[in-house]
């Protein structure tokens, strides 16, 4: 597929790393020439400098035969005239533009052909709101995926001591719980992915990640560790775009506090949130968490633009006695560095992001691409389609499906009724179902599964 991405910053260069490893032919524009050289001289891609709106710098791109423009620079005005112009110009078959701005967002009839032609909508930010949103409603979770619009979750817990199933073979799982249907869809032991059998035995520290109706997620979850307490009191540091959007969806049900340094930002989160306490201050004032209680808050969130700032107040928070952790990590190599220490979770925004642009580049027909453990593997919902004759799946047993190695189907969702994966469970057109990758140069062999061949049409 031929791709140009218009943006070399975090989204921008994470996305052309993983496209360009898939054999894509990737174009990246940027007016920032030292970033192109960077992603040059480690990616096999072309690069373009110039303003990624210009008819002139499109056409140099490429834009005359690509299949895909993915617009993600730092200007929403740029990356929808881009589509514009690609539309207009040059009948670029698909456009995918990032939006931050909300009075945008929310006027959808702006964005179609006749308007502003703008095929997809990417708000990193109301992305990344939505993933906190669920660490939040699920405690004790490192990671909630939704698939099939929330029918069915993909949770990553760590095993702790004491769990009733730490120390037992997986398949005990079905004797402890006779009432619950789940699959766990991989291991990762000391940063090393295992692939789950029956005879697998869950170690303390295990990183499990297990598929499920969302309605069971609870009880597979007390399994694997104690059942931490229901969060109630919440406290973000930084009032930008991602806490105001985190605050307004959970201050109906929580206790929450935004530290927010700026006046005129606080007077703002003051008149738009309902009961939300506003404080100025920052977050990496002793006197101001001590004065604050932060020993009594159950999750603190550090969601500012400043890696080292939110790194900072995070480890000040937990010394202080706060929770459970959450810090947003801009800087890819840091994540790592901090995740799993005094900070419990680091997020990155842009891996959060890049699951939504990868859907849509996808070969076959896959509905949703999940990146897991920092970039490592993916979690694909795919839609099964076609018939025995046409397909390499529908019609099969799921244990007479050939998998590429590393690859686990978790569930099939068929309808309104969520089926856990078993070997005889077999999978019929239109099932959407999901799919969980360890080792990513599969990819393509995964997506080649769901291809339907020509005696279907």
């Amino acid at each position: 597929m031929k791709i140009i991405i218009l943006g070399a910053g975090q989204v921008g260069g994470t996305l052309a790393e993983h496209l360009a490893s898939e054999a894509n032919d990737i174009t990246v524009v940027d007016t920032d020439g030292d970033r192109l050289r960077d992603l040059g001289d480690r990616l096999d891609i072309r690069t373009v400098q110039g303003r990624g709106s210009l008819p002139t710098v499109l056409r140099q791109a490429g834009a005359d035969d690509a299949d895909m423009l993915v617009a993600v620079t730092n200007s929403d005005e740029t990356n929808m005239v881009a589509c514009q112009v690609a539309y207009t110009l040059f009948h670029t078959p698909t456009k995918i533009a990032r939006v931050r701005e909300s009075a945008y967002l929310t006027r959808e009839e702006l964005f179609d052909n006749d308007h502003i032609p703008v095929d997809v909508l990417i708000s990193p930010e109301q992305v990344v709101t939505n993933y906190i949103k669920r660490l939040i409603e699920h405690p004790g979770s490192l990671q909630v995926i939704d698939f099939a619009e929330g029918k069915a979750q993909l949770v990553a817990v760590k095993a702790y001591y004491g769990g009733p199933l730490v120390g037992q073979q997986l398949r005990q799982i079905r004797a402890h719980m006779p009432n619950v249907d789940t699959r766990v869809a991989a291991i990762f032991r000391r940063d090393r992915p295992i692939t789950p059998r029956g005879d697998t035995v869950i170690e303390a520290d295990d990183e499990v990640f297990f598929i499920a109706a969302k309605k069971d997620i609870r009880a597979v979850m007390g399994e694997l560790r104690r059942i931490d307490e229901t969060n109630k009191r919440i406290v973000i540091a930084g009032g930008g775009q991602i806490g105001e959007r985190l605050a307004e969806a959970i201050e109906s049900r929580y206790q929450v506090k935004i530290i927010e340094m700026s006046a005129a930002r606080c007077r703002h989160l003051s008149d738009t949130l309902e009961s939300t306490v506003v404080l100025q201050g920052s977050a990496s004032d002793k006197d101001l968490m001590l004065e604050e209680n932060i020993a009594d808050a159950d999750i603190f969130l550090a969601l500012t633009n400043d890696d080292e700032a939110n790194i900072m107040s995070s480890l000040l928070a937990k010394r202080l006695g706060a929770g459970k952790v959450m810090t947003i990590i801009n800087n890819p190599a840091y994540v790592d560095l901090v995740q799993g220490g005094e900070i419990d979770i680091a997020i990155s925004p842009q891996l959060a992001t890049i699951g939504t642009l990868l859907a849509h580049v996808r070969r076959g027909d896959i509905v949703s691409v999940h990146s897991l453990r920092r970039g490592a593997a993916e979690a694909i919902e795919a839609v099964a389609h076609g018939d025995s004759k046409s397909s390499k799946v529908v019609g099969k047993a799921v244990e007479n499906i050939a998998l590429p190695p590393g690859t686990t189907i978790g569930a099939i969702i068929r309808d309104e009724e969520v089926l856990i994966a078993h070997d005889d469970t077999v999978i019929e057109s239109g099932d959407h179902v999901i799919l969980f990758v360890v080792d990513k140069k599969h990819i393509r062999d995964v997506e080649k599964l769901f291809h339907v061949g020509l005696s279907f049409f």
